[in-house]
């Protein structure tokens, strides 16, 4: 579906829910709590709430900070959220315990990258560039070499998105066995950005903002694997919505999703409006606004709404979980996927 067309399908979908609750008018507006970790991928969320976007589709929406997946899960589990916008592969195991969470809707996709400093950056290129299975064992080797020991790669807990891609892209992109050759660090994401910067690690896998503040503070950052090498179509930030079919959810679901896909078309499509309402959510207004903007421009192509889109990305990272002792047991990936709610507000 092209930009344009869904484009016009989003605001026909706008217009039918507003103008079904300007026929409601005694109904009270919709508490929704949307559990959220603070990163480029969340920004659908931020637009909504900045241009009143869920306030006029008759939503409260409370936005509840976290500071990874997994975290976010626990809220979940114990019924203190209704939606969540975070990574997707924690839900697996969310569902795994029982929980009753579909996907509605992608956000992002390609979002994380594995970034080096220092001993690990050396003699790698400015200009990203994918390095070969036996390149990259042999750039490892010699970085161990040097500082007597495995370098440090700081990614989020066990059964985040950024840690088991992290391990995907050594294991099953490039054969490495990921104990072998580094020590990963599983940590929150603030701490990754702030341990990277101040050199307790030698490398990071991150997400914008981060990557955009990084490639500024830090001239002799490289890139050691993009989005793209990690994993293409890598699936990201997801929407999910907790019990989405019981009776009290028809008040606002399709509104909010809605809301939200016309959220992220934005932000593919017009990065620097969506700046102000970024800026103030991230980085509390204190981070410059060209750094902001570059970010949302390098995002904007990753911006992608239909979450059929990544069912099979899903599908072989839970694989690999379980190939690896991550999960315990796949759970079925189509089970976890609302592909109908989508398809009715884009058609």
């Amino acid at each position: 579906m092209t930009g344009s067309v869904l484009g016009r399908a989003i605001r026909r979908g706008l217009y039918a829910v507003t103008a079904m609750i300007g026929l409601c008018g005694s109904v009270h507006a919709a508490t929704v709590r949307v559990g959220y970790i603070p990163v480029i991928g969340s920004a659908p969320l931020f637009v909504m709430q900045g241009k009143n976007w869920a306030r006029d589709a008759g939503i409260d929406m409370q936005l509840v900070r976290f500071q990874s997946g997994p975290q976010a899960i626990q809220a979940l589990v114990s019924g203190k959220i209704d939606a969540y916008v975070a990574g997707v592969l924690p839900l697996l195991q969310a569902r795994a315990h029982g929980a009753d969470v579909k996907v509605v809707a992608s956000a992002a996709t390609e979002e994380l990258e594995v970034v080096s400093r220092g001993a690990l950056a050396a003699d790698l290129p400015e200009q990203p560039v994918a390095l070969t299975p036996d390149a990259l064992r042999q750039h490892f080797a010699d970085f161990a070499t040097k500082a007597g020991h495995k370098p440090k790669i700081a990614a989020q807990p066990l059964g985040s998105v950024p840690d088991t891609l992290l391990r995907y892209w050594l294991k099953a992109r490039n054969g490495l066995e990921p104990a072998d050759v580094a020590d990963i660090v599983g940590i929150d994401i603030d701490a990754a950005q702030q341990a990277f910067l101040a050199g307790a690690v030698d490398g990071a896998i991150l997400r914008e903002p981060a990557l955009t503040i990084i490639r500024h503070r830090m001239p002799g950052m490289r890139v050691l694997a993009s989005g793209h090498d990690l994993m293409p179509g890598q699936p990201g930030s997801v929407l999910a919505i907790v019990n989405e079919d019981a009776p009290d959810r028809a008040a606002w679901k399709t509104a909010f999703l809605t809301s939200f896909v016309k959220a992220t078309h934005l932000l593919a499509t017009d990065p620097e409006q969506a700046e102000p309402y970024v800026q103030q959510a991230l980085g509390g207004g204190m981070l410059p606004r060209d750094i902001i903007i570059e970010a949302l421009k390098v995002s904007a192509s990753n911006y992608v709404s239909d979450p059929a889109s990544i069912v099979d990305a899903v599908g072989k990272l839970q694989d690999f979980e379980v190939q690896s002792g991550l999960l315990h047991k796949a759970e079925p990936v189509a089970a976890l996927f609302d592909l109908e709610s989508y398809r009715q507000i884009a058609q």
